[in-house]
Parts: structure tokens; C-alpha cells; sequence
């Protein structure tokens, strides 16, 4: 025997056929955000540190004795290279690195802008921003 609830229950199940549409249309936009937000922002993590590390592959290259700032170009496209990115700026100071003398920092500056190395099509929240790493060490000669 159906119940008068019973009833109910059953014509208000048969009603929401198009609830769970209508749910997700409302969820998706910003559960899409979400998730691209986090692709995005990782990302430019992984970025910053290969620039970092390319920076500190660079310094070591100048600090050396006879380095000259080709060679320390050279370190760091090498490094950046191998993890896929080619459109760094590299700055060397002082711009001949042999010509600092003991002790003095040499430093290496590498920047890439996002929009150049973001997985994504076009970048939605970082793509205007220019990512930039920087390392210095002190010069290593024979006093």
C-alpha cells in the first residue's frame, strides 16, 4: 500500500531531472578558476626556481677566474635549456666578470616574462607579470 508521503516523495524525485544540470552550470565557472588558478600559479613556481637556479649556475661560471660574461650566458641558457625555456634576459654585473677582483660580488640576473613560459593559452592571472631571479657570489682569484 503507497502512502500519501510515499507519494510525494516520488513526484518531488521526478521533478528534479534537471537539477543536477543546472547545479553544475552553476558550480563549473568557478570550479574551472580553481583549478587553472592552480596549474597557473604552480606553474610560476616551477618557474622561479629553474630561474634561480639557472642564476646560482651562472654565478658560479663568473666568479671563476678568466670568466667572461658569454660564458656565464652560456651556463645559464644551458641550464634554462634543458628545462624548456629560451626566452630569458640574462644581465651579468659587473659586465666582464674577470674584472672584479678578490672578493667583489658578481651578480647574475635572469627574468623571463610569464606569458612566455605559462602552459596555459593565455594566462589569467599572471600574464602581464615578468618573473626574475637573481644570484651573486664573491669573486675567486688568486690575490
Amino acid at each position: 500500500m503507497v502512502t500519501k508521503v510515499e507519494k510525494t516523495y516520488r513526484s518531488c524525485r521526478l521533478n528534479r531531472k534537471g537539477a543536477a544540470v543546472v547545479e553544475f552550470a552553476v558550480v563549473s565557472p568557478v570550479f574551472f578558476q580553481l583549478v587553472f588558478g592552480m596549474i597557473e600559479y604552480g606553474r610560476m613556481v616551477m618557474v622561479q626556481q629553474l630561474l634561480t637556479n639557472a642564476a646560482r649556475e651562472g654565478a658560479r661560471v663568473g666568479v671563476l677566474d678568466n670568466s667572461t660574461a658569454s660564458d656565464v650566458t652560456t651556463a645559464v641558457n644551458s641550464y634554462l635549456t634543458a628545462a624548456k625555456i629560451t626566452t630569458a634576459t640574462i644581465t651579468c654585473n659587473p659586465t666582464n666578470p674577470s674584472s672584479a677582483t678578490y672578493g667583489q660580488p658578481v651578480t647574475v640576473t635572469v627574468s623571463v616574462p610569464f606569458s612566455q613560459v605559462s602552459w596555459l593559452p593565455s594566462p589569467m592571472f599572471l600574464g602581464g607579470t615578468s618573473l626574475t631571479a637573481q644570484a651573486a657570489m664573491r669573486r675567486e682569484t688568486v690575490q
